[in-house]
C-alpha cells in the first residue's frame, strides 16, 4: 500500500534523486543550488509544498504544488511536479498523489487544482482520465530579456 505525506527534513537525500531524475527526463538542466534553494522553499514556504509517496517505506514519488490567489475563485492550487520512479508507474502511485494533493487544496480553500505537460508525454493517458484536459487552450510565456522575443517584422 503506497504512503502519501508531507516531505521532512530526513528526505533530502531521495528527494533530490527522485527531483534529478525528473528533471532529467524533461532534458532540464539545474544547477546545485537550484537544488537547494527548492528543498527549502518546500520545507519552509507555507505556500509551496511537497509531498512523496513511499511503499514498503521506500520514497518512490514526489509531487510539488502551491497556492495562490485567484481573481474568479477562493484559491487555486497548481501541481508543479510529479514524478514516480519508472520501477513503480502504472500501480496508482501518481493517481493517489494527485488525489492526495487535491485533498489537501480543498482544505486549504484552494478546491480548483490544475496542472500542465507536454503534449506527448506518457502520463497523457492517466492525466486524460483524472483530469479535463482543455482543448485549444495555448500556453504563453514571457520574459522582458531581449533575446526572448521573435521577431514579427
Amino acid at each position: 500500500m503506497v504512503e502519501i505525506g508531507f516531505l521532512t527534513a530526513s528526505d533530502r537525500a531521495r528527494w533530490e534523486v527522485l527531483a534529478r531524475g525528473k528533471d532529467a527526463y524533461f532534458a532540464v538542466e539545474r544547477g546545485d543550488d537550484s537544488y537547494e534553494r527548492t528543498w527549502r522553499r518546500l520545507l519552509d514556504d507555507e505556500r509551496i509544498r511537497g509531498i512523496a509517496a513511499r511503499l514498503d517505506g521506500e520514497m518512490i514519488g514526489i509531487a510539488h504544488y502551491l497556492f495562490h490567489a485567484s481573481v474568479w475563485y477562493a484559491g487555486k492550487c497548481y501541481l508543479a511536479d510529479l514524478f514516480v520512479d519508472a520501477d513503480v508507474r502504472r500501480r496508482g502511485v501518481a493517481t493517489a498523489m494527485i488525489e492526495w494533493v487535491a485533498r489537501d487544496a480543498e482544505e486549504h480553500g484552494a478546491p480548483g487544482l490544475y496542472w500542465n505537460t507536454l503534449e506527448d508525454a506518457p502520463a497523457r493517458g492517466l492525466y486524460d482520465r483524472v483530469g479535463r484536459y482543455h482543448r485549444g487552450f495555448v500556453l504563453y510565456t514571457y520574459r522582458r530579456d531581449a533575446g526572448q522575443v521573435p521577431d514579427r517584422s
